[in-house]
Parts: structure tokens; C-alpha cells; sequence
């Protein structure tokens, strides 16, 4: 039996032996180069999307570096439009603290001129009231034969008129 098995077991290998190689013969004849067209084809379009990925995965990093790039840039100006600004608010503020100064000397020198001009016609209406009292009093004098007592009473009362006035 085990000599029946033997042969039918090798007849059944050489058969499919036979089998395999005539399938094999046959898918090489009639099917392989679609098979690996199909393969190549697969093979081509995933090498492809690699590229592609790799590509856009390129451009993306130059793009965001770009990006990066603008945004300090942006930044770099924004601070040296800030200190421009505060520069220029520096500049305006000591322009007007110094126009102020300015109006407030003008405006000193002004007063002074007009208490000095107020000083100098003060003076000159005091002159003529003392020069007007002089000359009444001079009068009366003139006008009375008077004793020391009664001199000294007058020219007291033209002066109280004096501080009256």
C-alpha cells in the first residue's frame, strides 16, 4: 500500500508540477506584462504621489519660512514705525514746551513793559498834582501872611488832600 500511495503521490506532484508550469507558461504568454504593467503602473503613480508630497511638503516649509520672514519683517517696522511715532512726540512735545517758554517770556517782558509805561505815567500825574498842590499852596501862601503854627497846619492839610487823591 505504501507503494500505491508512492506512485500516486508522485503522480500527483508530477501532475501538478505539470499544472503549475503549464499556468505559469500560459499567465508569462498571455498575462504577465498586464500584471506588470498594472504593478508598474501602481509602482509609477505611488513614486509620483511621493514626489508630489515631498514637493508640496518643500513648499510648504519655503512658504511658512517666507511667512515667518514677512512677520518679523512686519514686526521690525512696526517697532521702528513705534519709535518714529515716539520720537516725533518727543520732538513736538519739546517744540511746544518751548513755544510756551516763549509766549510765557514774551508775555513777561510785555507785563513788565506795561507796569514800566503804568510806573512812568503814574509818576508823571503824581508830578503834576504835587506841582498843582505846590502852586495853590504857594498861592495861599502869598495870598495870607500866616504864623509857623498855621503854615505848618496848611501844608498838612494839602498833604492829607495829597493822600486823598
Amino acid at each position: 500500500m505504501s507503494l500505491l500511495f508512492n506512485e500516486t503521490s508522485l503522480g500527483n506532484i508530477i501532475i501538478t508540477l505539470g499544472s503549475i508550469l503549464l499556468l505559469l507558461v500560459l499567465i508569462k504568454q498571455f498575462a504577465w506584462e498586464q500584471l506588470t504593467g498594472v504593478f508598474k503602473e501602481r509602482e509609477q503613480k505611488i513614486s509620483q504621489d511621493i514626489d508630489g508630497a515631498e514637493t508640496a511638503r518643500r513648499q510648504a516649509e519655503e512658504l511658512a519660512d517666507k511667512r515667518q520672514l514677512e512677520l518679523a519683517n512686519a514686526r521690525q517696522e512696526a517697532g521702528q514705525i513705534i519709535e518714529g511715532a515716539k520720537e516725533t512726540g518727543k520732538v513736538q512735545g519739546n517744540k511746544i514746551v518751548e513755544q510756551a517758554h516763549d509766549e510765557a517770556k514774551r508775555l513777561k517782558e510785555q507785563a513788565h513793559q506795561e507796569i514800566a509805561q503804568s510806573k512812568i505815567e503814574a509818576m508823571a500825574s503824581v508830578k503834576n498834582d504835587i506841582s498843582d498842590l505846590t502852586v495853590s499852596l504857594t498861592e495861599k501862601l502869598l495870598m495870607t501872611k500866616l504864623d509857623a503854627k498855621a503854615q505848618s497846619e496848611l501844608v498838612d492839610q494839602y498833604l492829607n488832600q495829597l493822600g486823598e487823591k
